[in-house]
């Protein structure tokens, strides 16, 4: 990676150039990117949570509101189910490559791949059929789901969060992770894009 100002070869571990001090290009497309991203997440969940279930019930006839709020409830109960499955590969077929070939430090120890195995592990646990001998749960689980049924959903998403968080805290692996920010920024432009359509159709049918 190079400098976009003066040229200077740059490590990813680096945020800034120590020639001029500019920040890379690439890094500031990847920060946009997320921001963006976790923008149209954040409105998206506020409507879901104050506007659709009142739109969905006021007006059973637009199949649009009862369609947005199914989809941001099965999102948000298995959703971390695709991301899940795409670190885990992306681990297996990019990640274990690159600490072969030692071009970047290895993460520490407790960081190490079981560990990230392990937690995507515990992430898919709450998926396990229950009539399974290993999938059985006990009566402990059994009361704690009936009075948070949310419990397992924010299990899986808190266990994508820390591989996340894990990946991103090295140069190497993030930008490996997140690339140059160009697919990055299209996903959160389009997801952006989507919800500002959803809200300009739904406000035309209030």
């Amino acid at each position: 990676m190079f400098c976009d100002n003066c040229g200077l070869q740059l490590f990813p571990e680096k945020p800034c150039c120590t020639r001029c001090g500019k920040t890379p290009g690439q890094q500031s497309a990847q920060l946009v990117a997320l921001s963006v991203l976790l923008l149209t997440i954040v409105a998206n969940s506020m409507t879901a949570w104050f506007l659709l279930p009142r739109l969905a019930a006021t007006r059973p006839s637009h199949f649009l509101f009862r369609a947005w709020l199914w989809a941001d409830r099965e999102g948000a109960d298995y959703g971390w189910m695709p991301l899940a499955v795409a670190l885990l590969t992306w681990e297996f077929f990019v990640y274990r490559k690159i600490r072969r070939r030692k071009v970047v430090p290895k993460i520490k120890g407790w960081v190490s791949r079981k560990l990230l195995a392990f937690v995507l592990a515990a992430g898919f646990a709450p998926i396990v059929p229950w009539w399974l001998p290993a999938g059985q749960p006990s009566d402990k689980t059994l009361a704690a789901l009936g009075r948070y049924p949310g419990l397992p959903a924010a299990m899986s998403w808190g266990a994508i969060l820390i591989v996340a968080v894990i990946l991103c805290l090295k140069g190497e692996t993030r930008d490996s992770l997140l690339g140059r920010g160009t697919v990055l920024s299209a996903i959160s432009l389009s997801a952006l894009a989507l919800f500002l359509v959803l809200i300009l159709v739904g406000w035309s049918l209030t």
